[in-house]
């Protein structure tokens, strides 16, 4: 009956999503206050219910920025659909623990089958289908997708006789800070500044990994009896949605002498676009790197967390993490004939993730999924358009699919009053990033931009128009250096 209850409460959540604030108030401390010191002495059984629901409004609600509102633009979406909660809902009522084939071999087949699905849907190439040396696996974020490529990669190198300190990581300067995490966590790095074993690689004019300048890193460090081992191309940075050539990286790394190093991409937001034709353009060269991963779980309407993590070769992978105790043991895993997918992820233990992306699929197919990206896309094109043609504004970062950077022609700390103008609305919520920028002398300046990611599930293009209309009617104010605490809430609609 509570069940029952529940879901009726999610439901009817998600119905009132758009009439609330889409930024929690709350101060610092606010939720403690809200929440007793010490816990109960004694349960109070079914009779609880009523007051845990109580609470659901009166302690949890007014901590929550509500990702799934229509007017959510900050960060990248974090999606999430009837489906994907139905199969979340239906993987934590039956309770099971993935390990091993054999404490439940559907939960291993399943997920197998729908890498290989969405590896299909994607356009990747064969070498990361399951029935070959490559496969896929549910990894639960991009970040550990890439600590377990670094790993590999690092496997792969001291089996090829390369010593610890020798390895050597490159990234470009507009990465996600998970792959400097990485490093350090796999003992290659030896702190977030360390640049003689993490190199952060310039980037061009489109903020996309400038290979020249790779080549020449890589090329320095060979000379100086260091061993180029692992290097992260991003499909989609996190700041303007910039792209690296797959293609050109693969060529640099070829070109050394010795060993090659581990050629990882992370498509975490721009690589689930692929999914349309269209939009695979980044995809060239992929045939030629050893692992790739993407996020289901931002635009693919899938909830969090799913992060889909591929490989050409699984050998290195599960040579850098396996350890079988003999109470994990059994006949159909000695014998090779079955995935271990605790062998593929650091934890042992594991959720029934691929129920929800089974869900999706079936639900949405790959026209309908495909649908929603098109229509964010356009969307996002639609409001690049109204930028372009207002004299106060210009874009911060070329288009990236539905991520589109502005700012106001009036300087950093204007741009950055409209965004806290806007925000303080409740209407809207946007965050912002720092683009390097050169300026006619060659100079190199930081600019202040404002990201509006487009891709929540229930956005619609009248809500893009309500955002715009914000940033029309806050513009001026903003530019004359009115404070954020100056202006109205009340002043501008409620997106329709």
């Amino acid at each position: 009956m509570r069940g029952h209850e529940m879901v009726d409460w999610i439901a009817d959540y998600w119905e009132r999503v758009e009439s609330l604030d889409v930024l929690s108030s709350d101060a610092p401390g606010a939720g403690l206050e809200r929440l007793p010191e010490t816990p109960p002495a004694k349960g109070e059984g079914d009779g609880a219910w009523d007051s845990i629901f109580e609470d659901l409004g009166r302690v949890s609600e007014p901590g929550l920025t509500h990702w799934q509102h229509p007017s959510f633009f900050g960060y990248f979406p974090c999606n999430a659909s009837g489906p994907a909660v139905l199969g979340e809902l239906l993987s934590a009522g039956r309770g099971i623990q993935g390990m091993l084939w054999q404490t439940s071999p559907i939960a291993t087949e399943l997920e197998t089958r729908m890498l290989d699905w969405m590896r299909i849907a994607l356009g990747l190439p064969e070498r990361f289908a399951s029935i070959g040396n490559g496969g896929g696996v549910i990894q639960g974020t991009a970040s550990e997708a890439t600590l377990v490529a670094l790993l590999a990669a690092r496997q792969r190198a001291r089996a090829a006789g390369t010593a610890d300190e020798k390895m050597v990581v490159y990234t470009s300067d507009q990465a996600h800070s998970s792959v400097i995490k990485a490093a350090m966590i796999a003992g290659v790095a030896q702190g977030t500044e360390d640049r003689t074993r993490v190199r952060l690689v310039a980037t061009n004019a489109r903020l996309e990994l400038d290979m020249g300048a790779l080549a020449e890193a890589m090329q320095r460090d060979v000379e100086a009896g260091l061993v180029p081992t692992f290097v992260s191309l991003t499909a989609g940075t996190t700041s303007t949605g910039a792209f690296d050539s797959i293609a050109a990286a693969c060529d640099a790394c070829a070109a050394l002498e010795g060993h090659v190093p581990w050629v990882h991409v992370d498509g975490a937001w721009g690589g689930v676009a692929a999914i349309c034709e269209e939009h695979r353009g980044w995809l060239d060269g992929i045939e030629r790197a050893d692992s790739v991963c993407v996020n289901p779980h931002k635009w693919l309407l899938t909830n969090f967390d799913c992060d889909l993590f591929c490989v050409a070769d699984r050998a290195a992978l599960v040579e850098a993490m396996s350890i079988t105790p003999e109470y994990l043991r059994n006949a159909a895993s000695d014998a090779g004939a079955v995935i271990a997918y605790r062998d593929w992820q650091v934890p042992l233990g594991r959720r029934f993730r691929a129920l929800k992306l089974w869900f999706v699929l079936r639900h949405y197919g790959v026209e309908g999924l495909s649908a929603c990206i098109r229509e964010h896309c356009a969307w996002a094109a639609w409001l690049e358009e109204r930028v372009l043609a207002d004299d106060r504004f210009e874009l911060g970062a070329k288009r990236s699919l539905s991520l589109v950077c502005l700012r106001l022609k009036a300087g950093e700390a204007a741009t950055k009053r409209l965004m806290e103008r806007v925000n303080a609305t409740g209407q809207a919520f946007l965050t912002h990033t720092v683009v390097p920028t050169t300026a006619a002398d060659g100079s190199t300046e930081a600019r202040y931009v404002i990201r509006v990611a487009i891709g929540s599930t229930s956005t619609r293009l009248s809500h893009v128009e309500a955002l715009w209309a914000l940033l029309e009617s806050h513009a001026d104010a903003a530019g004359s250096g009115a404070m954020s605490g100056e202006c109205d809430p009340g002043g501008v609609g409620s997106p329709s």
